[in-house]
């Protein structure tokens, strides 16, 4: 591979990112009417603590969230194959994120659904933006900066509910 051209392969990566924005945006729409569902007609506290959201639709969008976490290293993949700087903090998240869906999956964790409804907001958006990128769109400044900071809102929000639900299971 050292040896290799880099392989062009923004039309592949375009559909790519495609599938997954629109993945994600389905899975939003099956997944935020009952995260809604939870806070509204129940509370805040029920949204964390009780895993109802792992039966139905949202069961089923909530499975299919965990095993996008294995297919999401395709995204590895592309950055290799067209020779781009593999960052540590790009394959650090992938492992990360994978390694902990995984155990919140297994155990159902109520707060699981602030995690898969928040992820599939923020992929939709990106993976859009990656879409465009790909086939080298010229998008306004302010695009990078409002995925980023949709980023940066789902990391903040995941991590309070994570400390708020920590504690209250040492309560």
């Amino acid at each position: 591979m050292i040896n290799r051209k880099p392989f062009v392969l923004d039309y592949a990566l375009f559909w790519w990112n495609i599938f997954l924005a629109t993945f994600s945006a389905v899975g939003a729409a099956r997944m935020l009417p009952e995260l809604f569902w939870s806070v509204n007609s129940n509370s805040f506290f029920y949204s964390i603590c009780i895993g109802s959201y792992a039966q139905g639709i949202s069961g089923y969008w909530g499975d299919k969230f965990a095993m996008s976490k294995v297919i999401e290293f395709a995204d590895t993949a592309f950055i290799v194959l067209r020779k781009k700087p593999l960052i540590f903090l790009h394959w650090y998240h992938h492992v990360t994120v994978l390694i902990s869906t995984w155990m919140m999956y297994k155990d159902h964790a109520a707060s699981g659904r602030w995690f898969i409804a928040m992820n599939y907001v923020v992929h939709s958006f990106m993976y859009t933006y990656y879409a465009l990128r790909a086939l080298q769109y010229k998008l306004p400044k302010w695009t990078a900066i409002f995925v980023t900071l949709l980023q940066i809102s789902q990391m903040i929000v995941g991590l309070a509910i994570s400390i708020y639900t920590f504690r209250l299971n040492r309560n």
